[in-house]
């Protein structure tokens, strides 16, 4: 397949990133075709001139390139595996792009079927939350045939700034995994500066200004931090999505024999969260259970 501008765009979930991920191909000016379980969040979508199909496997017939970002393993496996879903679907030489953090044996599980139908498939999750989705700034990270991966570079590019190639199917999957960790371990880490900085009688601007310019200088603070401090919990990503990354996480770790208790004790942090009724609200709401905790 030749990448033009007549290439076929299909996509498979317009939630908080989706819509503005295919908004930038769009942009580009490659047709595109969508889907998504409720189609009142996909109007805005619409009424810009995407094309709305009524199933996964409508967009898969009429689409060269596939892309999904949809919530739970379980959705990527209908979305790709059902009867009549993507893969029984799609044409010949297309390229199908996952870009849910999901489970890396998954990945290689749609691979496998991809290619028994002559049919290419990446596995591409994506960092960078609402922020990097808007602004077309993602980090990516892509595990395939490096062949296929450089067929649809160049639409990754419209998405991402940072695209790495990981290596073979399920590669993307495990570095996102690390992602996840690393983010786990980071988001407590801030929430906790912020609650003792409060406890302390500190201007939570001020502090930050000191901090966010030293060795403590990262994405969450900068991006997640203010929005704390603000009472801004509207999803950048979603505190239940997280839950389900960290428990393939854990999942993934056993399997491999490791011991993760600083990822452990964060997700058992964030299921209070959940329990407390925030599930739907942004990952920072993590904040939320250890200022109950601490009566503040």
């Amino acid at each position: 397949m030749q990448l033009d501008k007549n290439t076929k765009i299909g996509w498979i979930g317009t939630g908080v990133m989706g819509a503005s991920m295919v908004n930038h191909l769009h942009n580009a000016g490659y047709p595109c075709t969508i889907y998504t379980r409720t189609k009142s969040k996909a109007q805005s979508l619409i009424d810009q001139g995407l094309r709305w199909a009524d199933s996964p496997g409508a967009v898969a017939a009429q689409s060269d390139v596939i892309f999904t970002i949809v919530g739970f393993p379980q959705d990527v496996r209908e979305v790709y595996l059902g009867d009549g879903a993507i893969v029984d679907s799609c044409k010949e030489g297309s390229v199908l792009v996952d870009m849910t953090t999901t489970e890396p044996s998954l990945a290689v599980e749609i691979y496998q079927a991809a290619r028994a139908k002559e049919v290419q498939s990446i596995d591409a999750p994506v960092s960078g939350g609402d922020v990097g989705a808007k602004s077309g700034a993602l980090s990516i990270m892509v595990g395939g045939d490096e062949q296929a991966v450089n067929q649809v570079m160049p639409l990754l590019d419209l998405m991402g700034k940072n695209i790495v190639y990981q290596g073979p199917a399920g590669s993307g999957q495990h570095t996102k995994m690390c992602n996840q960790i690393t983010i786990a371990g980071t988001m407590i880490g801030v929430c906790e500066a912020l609650l003792y900085g409060h406890k302390a009688g500190l201007n939570l601007e001020t502090m930050l200004s000191s901090i966010g310019g030293g060795a403590a200088r990262c994405w969450t603070l900068e991006n997640l931090a203010p929005r704390i401090i603000n009472r801004n919990f509207d999803p950048g990503f979603y505190v239940e999505h997280f839950i389900k990354d960290m428990s393939i996480a854990l999942k993934e770790s056993e399997l491999l024999g490791l011991s993760l208790p600083g990822l452990a004790l964060v997700k058992q942090l964030y299921l209070t969260v959940k329990a407390q009724g925030h599930g739907k609200l942004g990952t920072q709401a993590l904040t939320l259970a250890l200022e109950k905790m601490n009566g503040a």
